[in-house]
Formats: C-alpha cells, sequence, structure tokens
C-alpha cells in the first residue's frame, strides 16, 4: 500500500472512531453534532400501542428541559415550590447522583413555565442555564459548583418576557450563549471573553458555521437573525426577523454557507447565503412556522412542526426541502409535537403525550408505530439513546422506556 492509501485508511480510522465515541453521548441540546440525529440501530420498530415498557419513572418539577447525557449520567432541570432543581440521574436506575437548587421565578407566562434549557457536558463538566439567567459550571461527577454567572448582573439585561432558554454551546474554551447579548465566556473560569450589543432576547441556542477558515457564530433573537465573529464578538451582518410576540425560539440550522430559520406566529421560515460581508435571501416563506421546537434537516429534507395550537389553527408536521423551501408532504394529527431523527426515522412526541415512529422520507408521511408514553402537555424534545426513550411532559414527569430489540435480519 502506498503512503497516501496509508494516510486515507489512517484518516478513515479516526472518523470512525470520533463517530463511535459521539455515539457514546448526548452531551447537549440537539446531540453530539447538534443536528437533532442518533444513529444508533440496535432497536426495532415493533411498538405496542399500549406503551413501550417502563424502566423506570419520576418526578423532576415543572418545565421543558431537555436531556443531556454520558458516562451513565443523565443531567436534566426542573422547578419545584419556587426553586429551580438541576438534577444528575443514573442513567440506568433514574436515581438521583446530585442535585443542586436555588430560589427561582416560575415565569409562567401563559404556560406552565421552569426552566427551558437543557444542560450542556463537556468532559467533567457540566453547564445549565436558569429562568432568572443563573447559569452554572458543576463538576458533572459530584455537583461541586465550579463556577457561577448571574447573567441579568453580568450582561446589564432584563429578565427576558419568557425567561432565559438558550442552551451553551461549546466552541473551542468557549462557551457561547443567547439571550439578550450574545455572549462568550471561558468555559473553565466563567471569564467574560465578549458580549454583543443588547437585542431582543430569543429562545434557541446559537450555531456555528466556518467560513473562508473563520468561524462565525449565528444566533437568532426577535429582532433579527445575526453572524457574529467568534474570536472577539464583533456583529459582521444582521437580518430583521421580528416576532409580533417575541417568540423567535428556533436555533438556527447551518449547511455551508447556508443559514436556514424559523419562527411561529405566521412569520414562517427563511434560507440565507452568507457572502462574507452579508446574509443573501434564497426564499422565505409561511410553509413551515416552528413556535419553539426546532426542525431537523436530514437527507436534504427538513423535519417540523408548522404552526401555533394556541392560535386555534391547524399543526401539521411538515417536510420541506431545504434548498428551495417547497413542502413535499403535511400530516395532521399531532399537535404542537416536538421530534428528532433516529436511524433514519422520525421519533415524534405529540403534544399530548404519544410516541410516533415513522419514516424520515420525502415520499409521504409512513407511519411505522404509535404508542402511549405520557399525558399532560408534551413540548420536550424526546432522547433517543442506549435504546431508550426518554421523555417528559410540562408537569415534570420523567419516562425512560426500553425499545424492543433490533427486527432486522
Amino acid at each position: 500500500m502506498s503512503r497516501l492509501q496509508w494516510k486515507c485508511v489512517f484518516v478513515w480510522l479516526a472518523l470512525c472512531s470520533l463517530s463511535t465515541a459521539q455515539e457514546r453521548s448526548w452531551p447537549q441540546w440537539m446531540g453530539p453534532r447538534h443536528d437533532g440525529i442518533s444513529h444508533e440501530t440496535d432497536w426495532g420498530t415493533n411498538w405496542p400501542a399500549s406503551g413501550l415498557p417502563v424502566a423506570w419513572k419520576r418526578e423532576i418539577g415543572i418545565g421543558f428541559s431537555s436531556f443531556s447525557m454520558a458516562e451513565g449520567r443523565l443531567f436534566t432541570m426542573g422547578h419545584v415550590d419556587g426553586e429551580e432543581f438541576v438534577y444528575c440521574l443514573d442513567e440506568e436506575t433514574g436515581e438521583t447522583k446530585w442535585s443542586f437548587h436555588y430560589p427561582c421565578q416560575l415565569v409562567d407566562n401563559l404556560h406552565e413555565g421552569g426552566p427551558g434549557s437543557t444542560p450542556t457536558i463537556d468532559g467533567g463538566f457540566v453547564y445549565t442555564l436558569g429562568r432568572e439567567g443563573q447559569f452554572y459550571c458543576f463538576e458533572a461527577a459530584t455537583g461541586k459548583v465550579v463556577w457561577m454567572k448571574d447573567l441579568q448582573a453580568d450582561l446589564d439585561i432584563s429578565l427576558p418576557e419568557w425567561g432565559f432558554s438558550s442552551s451553551a454551546y461549546i466552541f473551542g474554551d468557549q462557551l457561547i450563549l443567547e439571550g439578550g447579548r450574545v455572549v462568550s465566556y471561558d468555559k473553565r473560569t466563567g471569564k467574560k471573553n465578549w458580549q454583543s450589543s443588547k437585542h431582543q432576547a430569543g429562545y434557541g441556542s446559537a450555531a456555528l458555521m466556518t467560513h473562508n477558515g473563520r468561524t462565525l457564530v449565528v444566533t437568532l433573537d426577535c429582532d433579527a437573525v445575526r453572524v457574529i465573529n467568534a474570536d472577539d464578538g464583533e456583529e459582521l451582518a444582521s437580518e430583521p426577523w421580528e416576532s409580533p410576540y417575541r417568540t423567535n425560539s428556533t436555533t438556527p440550522i447551518i449547511v455551508g454557507d447556508k443559514i436556514y430559520i424559523s419562527s411561529g406566529y405566521q412569520i414562517g421560515c427563511g434560507l440565507f447565503r452568507w457572502t462574507g460581508t452579508a446574509l443573501e435571501k434564497v426564499y422565505t416563506n409561511r410553509k413551515m412556522r416552528n413556535h419553539f421546537n426546532n426542525s431537523i434537516l436530514y437527507k436534504g429534507y427538513l423535519y417540523g412542526f408548522d404552526g401555533n395550537s394556541n392560535l386555534g389553527r391547524v399543526v401539521q408536521l411538515t417536510c420541506m426541502n431545504f434548498e428551495t423551501g417547497e413542502v413535499a408532504w403535511k400530516q395532521r394529527g399531532l399537535g404542537c409535537g416536538s421530534l428528532m431523527i433516529a436511524d433514519g426515522k422520525i421519533l415524534a412526541l405529540t403534544e399530548k403525550g404519544e410516541l410516533i415512529l415513522a419514516k424520515a422520507t420525502p415520499d409521504g408521511f409512513q407511519e411505522l408505530s404509535t404508542s402511549s408514553f405520557l399525558t399532560g402537555r408534551c413540548w420536550t424534545v424526546p432522547v433517543l439513546f442506549h435504546g431508550r426513550i426518554y421523555g417528559r411532559n410540562a408537569s415534570g414527569t420523567l419516562i425512560a422506556a426500553d425499545l424492543p430489540k433490533s427486527n432486522r435480519n
């Protein structure tokens, strides 16, 4: 074998090793690659309508925080009697390894309230953001506080109308957050690297893109979509994207030099191309109006929930061509739900708590299974990890359910 061939083999093995390592954890909002996709394959699709076997169940308090998992630990958050709790649970049993709590408002404006941010795991540390802006760095194994920031005081901003909901994005030694400003902290010390100018807070998280060797932060707030230099926080461009109710809540989706955003209340979606100096519009339409949960991009198509149930309109699970904005299909009956993609399949949790499994294909909605799971309002994205589905409702019931083994030959 030639030196070049050996080099190619080495690169391929390194990539395989990285992919395998990534699948050992679900360390942050939208998973190891920030795309909401799991490649786990050792599970079956024949789910009982009455419900999957429950491995464990517990109450964690009011909220919409999803789950992050690594090294046998599951992290999430909830609100109980005027205090916000950070939980580190045993992934296998649901038993508490440690918890931490602090006084916090519920911030229940037109919904149940409670924490909406998902913990972020990085090595031996975990980072959480409270509804009032309590930003903590913990030792993941012990719950010891390493450092803490009060975002309202530290950024000189007021409490956003719907509270702080961004999940931390880790880039090198930086922790990046959106919420009244875009801010970067040193992940180990909490020292502030930079902050943007003030704006109407958004409730989604930051995304990163690379262009001509430079790393850029892309965020959606309730005024605009912004492109910011990750090195120093300089805003390079913005495009107005106002919400009539100040509720822009999704995370931008980045593919190469393209940026996709979406929001509810009849605003819709848009695809922009970053030219290096400006955001160039590719299309905008009202065919995908994500209220608060992200669409997921898979093999050139976006899968997401279009519409707001509180407007009295029908919310539809929608499949949209990423490049053109054209709709491939729509499916009613799931309410304002949430979803991820797992092994090429849509795993959706309906607003009323049913699990729906369907093929992730533009060739029409093709349901594989429907299974009872939770009751009450369910807006939080479920997570499929290590052959289990983890999900919660707004009142704080957390369920871990076992999937059947793969039925492939």
